[in-house]
């Protein structure tokens, strides 16, 4: 789940930023907020809908496409494009108002759905997630520029929690209706369907975000131009990112050259945005940029896998497949109110590590469904489990990020956040991928006639080499966590 998360704040009441200025509401369904909230919170629910039911049907559209040697880049495809994206989007926000990029991300999005599922062949339904990747760029750093410009910060704890609960009913009906769709109508229908749910956030999001959030942060001052350095990097992290994914699934000794022109191209442009000491782990804004990444790459890294391990290592139908991770948006949703509440202001960082350290256990404990004699229901149970820990650090982290950040750098930093977020997504996949192809998981579709069969080959070490080393990141993650409070005296 890679949709914007509920921030949170101080306990203590504090004076609306300088870019809010229309108004100070009592509460997000106020008069003044009901139909900018109920506006983007429908876009966050179609972010939703797309990651539970794509994530259903995606076994069987790489099988179909004959694509499972090249699964893991139909999820970095996405993450990929999304990184330039972010960045456009930072930059696009901050200089002349979100509803722009919203508008042409939601657009975007849908393209990409349709493309993907028209597609005769893999390379295509890459191509089609990459468009929506890049949509979906747009679109997450549009909706906290919105949150920061259009909510006071009293009120963004619970703007944030409203984003996360928008994940409960697609985490439930997502799964089971995609999966349903799947086994009877085809894998298409379910990425042609979610196209349509763009016009209720069109409908709803973009008038009131006119009227409260548009235009620059300061309407006195000078349009700023387009930071065109900043675009070139986004530009070579985005490539550089792509060409290390295609190496990682490569696996020849040829592929080393994309590999270095990947990093070359790659580690300078990540050192340029993201903020000074991000990699060392600096107290305060660098530690929860990091921590949004490691925790971000290492529960999508592990869910991207989970389907793809249930129906061809264990049997399940797509059905069961995807709603062995239904529990999880409820989970998520549940951490994001418990991080929300004002007396938990005092652990936050105490909560954060906490909250590392059970996505990691989860994590750990997925693949023990590759052995038969433990229950599939034990894949439930973790994730929800760990989904509980994500909803605490990834709602914590956007909180800390927007209390840290001046009006008028909201968007850059939003997107640093974001950026963080794409390229562990990309790495981890990338990472997961390769050890998974290596260790033979490419051909565990091979012998597959029906939808939910049995894999005539079975690779469980292939399965167990993504999700264990992912554990050990999200403990990284837990030491990141205890540093993300500011320095004495720093804002």
């Amino acid at each position: 789940m890679s949709a914007p998360e509920p921030p949170d704040t101080a306990a203590e009441p504090a004076a609306p930023l300088p870019s809010v200025g229309k108004g100070g509401g009592g509460s997000v369904l106020d008069r003044e907020h009901r139909a900018l909230t109920v506006g983007i919170v429908s876009v966050v629910l179609l972010i939703a809908f797309e990651a539970t039911a794509v994530g259903t049907a995606m076994p069987v559209a790489a099988r179909e496409l004959d694509g499972v040697p090249l699964y893991a880049f139909a999820f970095s495809a996405f993450f990929t494009t999304s990184l330039f994206g972010m960045v456009l989007a930072g930059q696009w926000a901050d200089r002349d108002g979100p509803l722009a990029a919203l508008a042409t991300g939601i657009v975007a999005f849908g393209a990409g759905l349709a493309l993907s599922g028209t597609a005769g062949a893999m390379w295509l339904f890459i191509a089609g997630r990459a468009v929506q990747g890049f949509g979906g760029g747009l679109l997450i750093v549009a909706l906290y520029v919105v949150v920061s410009r259009a909510y006071e910060e009293r009120l963004r704890p619970a703007i944030m929690a409203a984003f996360a609960a928008s994940w409960v009913i697609p985490s439930v009906v997502g799964p089971l209706a995609a999966g349903t769709v799947t086994e009877h109508l085809g894998w298409r229908w379910v990425f042609l369907g979610i196209p349509v749910l763009v016009l209720l956030p069109l409908a709803l999001a973009l008038p009131a975000i006119r009227s409260r959030a548009s235009g620059p942060a300061d309407p006195d001052a000078p349009t700023a131009a387009f930071d065109v350095r900043r675009l070139r990097l986004a530009l070579g992290i985005s490539l550089g990112a792509g060409l290390l994914q295609y190496a990682g699934q490569d696996l020849r000794w040829i592929s080393a050259a994309p590999a270095l022109v990947g990093a070359a191209l790659m580690v300078p442009a990540a050192l340029g945005l993201l903020p000074r000491g991000t990699f060392r782990a600096a107290r305060g804004l660098p530690s929860v940029v990091l921590l949004r990444g490691l925790a971000a790459g290492a529960f999508i890294a592990s869910e991207s896998f989970i389907p793809l391990m249930l129906v061809t290592e264990r049997g399940l139908s797509p059905t069961m497949a995807g709603m062995s991770l239904a529990v999880g948006g409820a989970a998520w949703a549940l951490g994001s109110f418990v991080q929300s509440r004002p007396a938990v202001e005092p652990y936050r960082e105490r909560l954060m590590v906490l909250g590392m350290v059970m996505v990691a256990a989860a994590i750990a404990v997925v693949p023990s469904v590759l052995i038969p004699a433990v229950p599939v229901w034990t894949v439930g149970v973790a994730w929800g489990f760990g989904c509980l820990g994500m909803g605490l650090v990834i709602s914590s982290a956007s909180v800390l990020l927007l209390k840290l950040s001046a009006p008028e750098e909201a968007g850059s930093n939003s997107a640093a956040l974001q950026i963080s977020d794409g390229l562990s997504n990309v790495l981890l996949l990338a990472a997961g991928g390769a050890a998974f192809a290596a260790l033979g998981g490419g051909s565990v579709a091979a012998g597959h006639g029906a939808v939910g069969g049995a894999a005539a080959g079975s690779h469980p070490v292939a399965f167990a080499a993504v999700f264990l080393p992912m554990a050990g990141v999200a403990l990284l993650g837990a030491c990141v966590a205890a540093r993300v409070r500011a320095a004495p005296g720093a804002r």
